[in-house]
């Protein structure tokens, strides 16, 4: 039979043995958590960016040429008058 004191470092051994996989899967588990905030997080500037790019590119002033003539005739500020002369030019 096993005295009292080999008993005692048994379980003193086991307790310990069980906080530190409660301590150990705690941290594991809070690093995981944390890498996956980061994960989201990035996705979110990422779509942010992505967005702000469209908005650009839907806002950007239409087609222009050198000459800053507007050739888009869905633009307000086109002008059927300076499209003609500049087409007419070209040939």
């Amino acid at each position: 039979m096993a005295s009292q004191g080999v008993n005692v470092l048994r379980y003193s051994a086991l307790v310990a043995g069980l906080v530190y996989g409660v301590y150990h899967q705690s941290s594991i588990t809070s690093s995981a958590k944390q890498a996956d905030a980061q994960r989201e997080y990035a996705r979110q500037e990422r779509l942010i960016e992505q967005a702000k790019a469209e908005w650009k590119k839907k806002t950007a002033p239409k087609d222009t040429t050198q000459s800053g003539i507007i050739t888009d005739p869905e633009d307000s500020r086109f002008d059927l008058e300076a499209f003609l002369k500049m087409k007419a030019g070209e040939n």
